[in-house]
């Protein structure tokens, strides 16, 4: 009874930090891609697959869940709730999966994992995100919990379990293929070094790997709506292989993971740090490999879950790009680890007084994660000193929209009013987002793509010269700025807007008068 409590307690815990208040963090680019494509899906029941661009389709078809028990039917319905409730049920899930190997990790160890999952505050701040990570790490630990299960009853359901998850890992995002060869090279380092073999009835290999193969038809051919997602999805390795070399915008030194998690702070900011985990981590592997304090745990599952993260943690850090978010399919890993450390620590201690000593205090390390999380999460969630922030926009981004709102409000033709967006590159993420409601919106990377006339204009800083140019040239409207005040889209990322004097006019003797 007191483990089952236990356990409610943590979901409860974990479902209150990533649920809370899912819609006071503006959109973050990604997410706002993502939204984009999922609205396609629902308002016209079309998804198409595009190995240059965007991840797996896993995420926007389990959405689809989400609208219909939302009741929302359309691209401008959606709210920031509707999708981050998605990755908000992966991340409690995740919190369950310990529980479904406590008999070879023993109660203990999995409730501890179990609590260390629920508060992390970079599991719960990804957890809040509407982009597929969160669902990403919890097929990979699927796979391994269907993995061990059948390894120790040879039943067919666990065999099938554990090629449906693969499959789902195949679809939700390309670096699916670091965890899956991690978890091939695990089974044979321990097959080499521990002498120990696995043997798997063929009838059951075949069951498994027809799973996988089902799952990858039906999601990427969108369900069989577009066969030709299934080259695209064997293409875009091409994409993201290039990415890995080639993209140095998102390049970062070997280490930027392991400092991510072990301490940041700015200069005007808190500190942040889960460096107890890692260091808990490192304990359970050396707890793993000399045998001390483990108890009657199952020492198999152990040693592949060791060699299973650190092959993880050595990929990832070797390759050059890196977004934070990447950290999370390894550091769950660590987490197991850091579980089996704390328990082993406290077989070892003999003395009554020391273990509630070393116990009192990993509970004060739980409260401080419990106030990292909620402070990253529901409080420092634009701030760049939060170490989880990553090219995020600012507030401005939700100025911007309102602003548009109150101008529409105030013409006839509403949100219709014809409105171009217009930044190299097509660096105008996350806006579309927020202006989804807008029914005349153009959007482009080149001025000579700006159509007229337009009652607003946004555009990039860079492009200010060329616009004002090509307005005075072709516009009949003189133009003025629509911002009272510096806007940024992102640190270091200005926006300006500019709509017809004619129209400012209006508004000013429409405020007057009100």
């Amino acid at each position: 009874m007191r483990y089952s409590l236990s356990a409610v307690l943590i979901l409860f815990v974990a479902f209150f930090l990533r649920g809370f208040c899912l819609d006071i963090r503006p959109m973050h680019g990604d997410e706002a891609v993502h939204a984009y494509k999922f609205g396609r899906l629902l308002e016209e029941n079309c998804y198409r697959y595009n190995p240059e661009e965007f991840h797996g389709p896993a995420l926007n078809y389990f959405t689809l869940v989400s609208a219909r028990l939302y009741n929302q039917q359309t691209y401008a319905d959606l709210t920031e709730t509707t999708l981050r409730i998605v990755p908000v049920i992966f991340g409690v899930l995740l919190v369950i999966i310990p529980f479904l190997i406590a008999d070879g990790l023993g109660k203990a160890t999995a409730l501890i994992a179990a609590a260390i999952t629920a508060i992390s505050p970079a599991f719960v701040f990804y957890s809040r995100y509407y982009t597929p990570e969160m669902l990403l790490v919890f097929f990979t630990f699927a796979v391994i919990v269907c993995g061990y299960q059948y390894a120790k009853s040879k039943k067919t359901l666990w065999a099938v379990l554990t090629g449906l998850f693969a499959g789902l890992c195949c679809v939700t995002k390309e670096t699916w293929i670091i965890a899956i060869v991690s978890m091939v090279f695990a089974l044979m380092i321990m097959m080499l070094t521990r002498r120990q073999i696995w043997k798997i009835q063929f009838n059951h290999l075949v069951l498994a790997i027809s799973a996988a193969l089902v799952v990858w038809v039906l999601f990427y051919s969108s369900f069989f709506t577009n066969p030709a997602g299934l080259i695209d999805s064997i293409r875009s390795f091409k994409t993201y292989f290039g990415f890995a070399v080639h993209n140095q915008i998102h390049f970062h030194p070997w280490y930027y993971y392991l400092k991510l998690l072990i301490y940041n702070k700015a200069s005007m900011g808190p500190p942040w740090t889960e460096a107890a985990v890692v260091i808990l981590a490192v304990i359970g592997i050396v707890i793993i490999v000399t045998r001390k304090g483990l108890g009657s745990i199952d020492k198999h599952l152990l040693d592949f879950l060791a060699v299973f993260t650190v092959l993880m943690l050595i990929i990832y850090s070797v390759i050059p790009y890196k977004t934070p978010w990447c950290l999370l399919s390894f550091y769950y890993g660590m987490v197991l680890l850091a579980a089996i450390g704390v328990k082993a620590i406290l077989n070892l201690l003999s003395r009554m007084l020391i273990r509630i000593i070393i116990g009192a205090f990993i509970v004060a390390i739980g409260f401080d994660f419990v106030i990292q999380a909620f402070t990253a999460s529901c409080i420092s969630y634009t701030d760049p000193a939060n170490p989880y922030v990553y090219a995020h926009p600012t507030q401005d981004i939700i100025k911007i929209s309102q602003r548009l709102e109150k101008i529409s409000k105030s013409l006839p033709v509403g949100r219709e009013m014809p409105i171009w967006v217009v930044c190299p590159g097509g660096d105008y993420w996350p806006l579309p987002w927020y202006l989804r409601g807008f029914k005349n919106v153009g959007w482009c990377s080149d001025v000579n793509e700006v159509r007229l006339p337009a009652s607003v204009i946004i555009a990039s800083p860079a492009l200010e010269d060329e616009l004002i140019a090509r307005l005075y040239s072709l516009s009949q409207n003189l133009y003025v700025p629509l911002f009272d005040t510096y806007i940024e889209m992102r640190p270091g990322v200005e926006l300006r807007g500019y709509i017809t004097k004619d129209l400012q006019d209006k508004l000013q003797k429409s405020n007057a008068e009100q």
